[in-house]
């Protein structure tokens, strides 16, 4: 995990662009602490930040094919790149290093920008070719890795891992879209990630127990490359849970060499964070005990998430308000994990979007509908859960690994018959991992409800929250805030009070639409809220607000 800052399209050339480049890439320094590369051509400017997980010595970027000269700076990644090396595509590459980045330098030699078809990873990168002032940028087709682009006063390309970056420098400032790839030429991002189960006909694959297992199982397994030390992240739920029993079967190994030499680090560490006597620390410490993790509960304060809020919304770019709720604590950990020598960590984030997993999933009114949420919230993880796991970690210089967004667990997945993943009746959510994961960790935490992240940590912490924006948010503000905040207006003073903040980091109109907007009840779209009446007048966030409705899904 790094982070890239380009400026292309330099038809118009100043004597401080090196400098300007240099400045918005420190800005995102704390995305990769260990070292710093520059690549300068007539017409293109590329940096980068590198957080050194894969070949430590030998992977630093801007990588350059030492043939053609191309430049690649890449955010990320790349699972399959040791299957890639023996790939037909990238026959005759002299490779320079093990980098699993590299290879998209080799695949680009004879597929272009089709390159992108073959990547199994989480990426975000910038490939340019001085022979012919040529660029293609891409993102994964998820979009766990963030990314910006906009253009300045002269008509010039600004390329960021973060709005930050740019934000100084240009007027637009636009999301990269999750999917997309764009070639100098092209208007526009073009997308190449289609599947079936996007639309058309209800995806019809049985549920086989045995087969969830063995794909979630690999998709773990891959997660694992690395040389250098990480942890897992338990939060006490389900999802997280799982991904660390897996991930213990697996660590005794390097997965690197396909398993052939001991792990480097076999003793795994674990972490969890909530307010003292929260839920998720106590189920936390059991599920660790029970895979033999060496587990640290963290706890913060109210006041100390308070304090915090500030630098957040600063680093997650965001004035949405779940986000910043599940955000905060999970910013407060990650400086604490840094401080233990860790630079990576695997997280359970996308199991409630693939799978239905948030409560009022139960208020599905059929398959059809039940599926079509599904698609709707995978597609928008990049605003969210990829947004906070990516950005509050990489805050502090961590990179954070979701293997249920793993490339082909997602379509494995979301071809699955709705029928069998849906709630209700009787049913607990998300009861196909459930069933499929029997006995990797406690009973009492395999069947735990669903409890959305920022509730988890301690209920508390939401009422904390609220208490504090009504203190500093008056009722006049309240009445005027579509006037200050014409675009996506706060409905609550909590909203409100995160809105100034964002303002205060990014004061622009272009800043503020890279935000989205729109209803939405425990983490729902907005269209999700037509199933039930009981949802429409419903302005709380949180998944405590479906809580009864809930339960009378669950109890017929």
């Amino acid at each position: 995990m790094c982070s890239i800052t380009a400026l292309l399209e330099r038809s118009h050339t100043l004597e401080n662009d090196r400098q300007l480049v240099l400045e918005a890439s420190l800005c995102q320094r704390h995305r990769g602490p260990d070292w710093s590369g520059v690549a300068q051509h007539p017409q293109a400017l590329i940096a980068h930040e590198r957080l050194a997980i894969v070949d430590v010595l030998s992977g630093a970027q801007p990588m350059v094919d030492p043939d053609r000269g191309t430049v690649l700076a890449v955010n990320g990644e790349i699972y399959n790149h040791l299957d890639l090396r023996e790939d037909e595509a990238t026959s005759g590459y002299p490779f320079q290093s093990g980098s699993d980045c590299e290879v998209i330098l080799a695949l680009h030699r004879s597929m272009g920008r089709q390159l992108v078809d073959k990547l199994s990873g989480m990426y975000a990168f910038v490939l340019y070719q001085p022979e012919n002032d040529h660029w293609i940028i891409a993102r994964d087709p998820i979009g766990i890795i963030p990314l910006y682009y906009g253009t300045d006063a002269h008509g010039r390309l600004w390329v960021a891992s973060e709005m930050k970056a740019i934000a100084p420098h240009c007027d637009d400032i636009q999301l990269f879209p999750p999917g997309h790839v764009w070639e100098k030429g092209q208007d526009a991002p073009e997308s190449f990630y289609q599947r079936d189960w996007m639309e058309g006909e209800l995806p019809a694959a049985p549920y086989v127990p045995e087969e969830l297992n063995a794909a979630l199982t690999e998709a773990v397994r891959r997660h694992l490359m690395g040389d250098v030390p990480y942890g897992l992240l338990i939060s006490g739920g389900l999802d997280s849970s799982v991904i660390a029993a897996i991930a213990m079967q697996h660590a005794a190994r390097r997965v690197d060499d396909g398993g052939n030499s001991e792990a480097w680090w076999p003793r795994v560490h674990s972490f969890s964070i909530g307010l003292d006597g929260s839920p998720d620390l106590a189920a936390a410490q059991e599920v660790a005990e029970a895979i033999g993790t060496v587990h640290h509960g963290l706890t913060f304060t109210i006041q100390e998430g308070i304090d915090a809020l500030s630098e957040v919304i600063r680093h997650i770019e965001t004035y949405d308000v779940t986000t910043i709720r599940a955000s905060t604590p999970m910013f407060l950990m990650a400086r604490k994990i840094k401080a233990m020598g860790i630079k990576m960590v695997l997280s359970g984030e996308g199991a409630d979007e693939l799978f239905g997993g948030y409560l009022y999933f139960h208020m599905a009114p059929d398959a059809k509908e039940f599926h079509e949420e599904t698609v709707r919230k995978v597609l928008g993880l990049h605003q969210y859960d990829c947004a906070r796991a990516n950005k509050s970690m990489m805050a502090w210089g961590i990179e954070a690994r979701v293997p249920f967004l793993d490339r082909e667990f997602i379509d494995y997945a979301m071809r699955l018959d709705p029928k069998a993943k849906m709630g209700g009746q009787g049913r607990i959510e998300k009861a196909a991992i459930r069933t499929a994961f029997e006995g990797y960790i406690p009973d009492n935490i395999l069947n735990r409800q669903k409890e959305q992240f920022s509730d988890g940590v301690g209920y508390g912490w939401i009422d904390g929250l609220r208490d504090h924006a009504e203190a500093n948010v008056s009722d006049a503000e309240m009445e005027k805030a579509a006037i200050r905040f014409p675009i996506h207006p706060p409905a609550t003073k909590e909203g409100y009070f995160y809105r100034q903040i964002f303002e205060g980091h990014y004061p622009s109109a272009a800043a503020a639409s890279t935000v989205p907007g729109g209803k939405s009840v425990a983490c729902s779209t907005e269209k999700a809220l037509e199933w039930d009446a009981r949802l429409k007048d419903n302005i709380d966030p949180s998944g405590r607000a479906v809580g009864g409705i809930h339960n009378d899904a669950y109890d017929n």
